[in-house]
């Protein structure tokens, strides 16, 4: 067996280390070509990572031109526990008020708890309305889990 096929995840073992991540590094294309490279907070909705942002961002203008993307979630300190999930793909751009909303507020749950408060719900809804929800369409899957190699190199 390759190296290669020793540390790939299964497709359990990403969606609990999709759904635990925290920080997820989203690459799109600037028109110069270059990467446009920003940090997100995210959620796994049926499947699929889906980050908010401000609708006339950057990232935004990059995918509105060319929907390629790649996101990243990786961990580790040290080299025996890197693990990481890289997705290729494209990027569909939800503009829906209520769909937007939706999303926002499962990401507030996800990173600071419900939204039951009307204070809170009515924060979220008042940045909803300037967000758009970038929805990561994967055409190809890389991941890593370097634990897996017990220690061996």
């Amino acid at each position: 067996m390759s190296r290669r096929d020793q540390i790939k995840m299964t497709d359990t073992e990403i969606k609990v280390f999709l759904e635990a991540g925290r920080d997820l590094q989203v690459a799109s294309i600037n028109a110069d070509g270059t990467p446009h490279l920003v940090t997100m907070w995210f959620v796994v909705r049926d499947g699929e990572v889906a980050f908010w942002t401000y609708a006339k961002s950057q990232k935004v203008v990059n995918l509105q031109r060319d929907p390629r993307l790649t996101v990243l979630v990786a961990t580790g300190n040290e080299y025996e526990d890197l693990r990481g999930v890289s997705i290729a793909g494209s990027a569909e751009i939800i503009d829906d008020p209520d769909e937007v909303l939706a999303y926002g507020l499962q990401i507030f749950e996800k990173y600071w708890g419900g939204a039951e408060d009307e204070l809170v719900r009515a924060g979220v809804q008042a940045q909803a309305l300037k967000r758009v929800v970038l929805l990561v369409k994967a055409d190809a899957v890389v991941t890593w889990d370097h634990s897996k190699l017990a220690g061996a190199y």
